[in-house]
């Protein structure tokens, strides 16, 4: 899925749609960052980064752990995230 697949869902008047939007966002945005710091770690970028890898990792580990609240809450709130 692309972010720009969960813009209806975001929009929604549906409380569950919008949580669910939110953390489909998130794990496609930690999977980009997954995938650069991948690269960036193999000197493979096609680009010199203005942060360091500590730094992006650090976002990496944040991110991660905000997805691992969104789930619990969403096991609370019987939210469907699939």
């Amino acid at each position: 899925m692309k972010l720009n697949e969960t813009v209806d869902m975001m929009n929604s008047t549906e409380y569950k749609e919008r949580f669910r939007a939110e953390y489909l966002q998130l794990t496609i945005r930690m999977c980009g960052l997954r995938e650069m710091l991948k690269k960036y770690k193999a000197n493979m970028l096609n680009f010199t980064p203005s942060c360091s890898y500590d730094l992006l990792n650090c976002q990496f580990k944040a991110m991660d752990m905000y997805a691992s609240y969104l789930e619990e809450r969403a096991i609370i709130e019987g939210i469907e995230l699939n």
